[in-house]
């Protein structure tokens, strides 16, 4: 689905994407409507003191519900795993996985938990980050040169 205000047709449990820059997204799950409004849920610092993560890390972190819009007008569904692992039912697993963690302190760490492994906890049951894989393929080799001539 497109950005730029498609509206994309959003179902309880589909993951939200909203590109940031030429390499990262932020990410949510789709939550359903509340008084007409749509919500995501997604994984997002406290407050402002945490808002650039120190080394990648935000350690005062948590789910929170915000409106679909609050967060960018251009966004995108992407149920990114659906061909390789099956959908949580939303109803009975997903959301009240989402309502367990709000307000709960999470530590956000850009490498290993961030707000596309939560998405994907949360839908599949599987913590992945497609954007982490992409960029460990273009440093790994990168760094294995480094660890051969022990220079890392």
């Amino acid at each position: 689905m497109g950005l730029n205000h498609s509206n994309p047709k959003l179902f309880p449990g589909d993951i939200v994407e909203y590109p940031r820059n030429k390499y990262f997204s932020h990410f949510a799950i789709y939550f359903g409507e509340r008084d007409g409004v749509p919500y995501v849920a997604h994984l997002t610092c406290r407050d402002a003191d945490t808002k650039i993560p120190l080394f990648g890390r935000g350690l005062r972190s948590e789910i929170k519900l915000d409106p679909l819009e609050m967060l960018g007008t251009k966004y995108k569904v992407n149920n990114m795993l659906d061909d390789t692992h099956s959908p949580r039912d939303f109803h009975s697993v997903v959301k009240p996985a989402i309502e367990d963690m709000m307000g709960r302190e999470v530590t956000f760490d850009i490498l290993f938990h961030n707000s596309e492994h939560q998405a994907t906890l949360f839908r599949y049951g599987v913590k992945k980050s497609q954007q982490i894989e992409l960029i460990y393929k273009h440093i790994m080799p990168a760094w294995k040169k480094l660890f051969d001539k022990k220079q890392l």
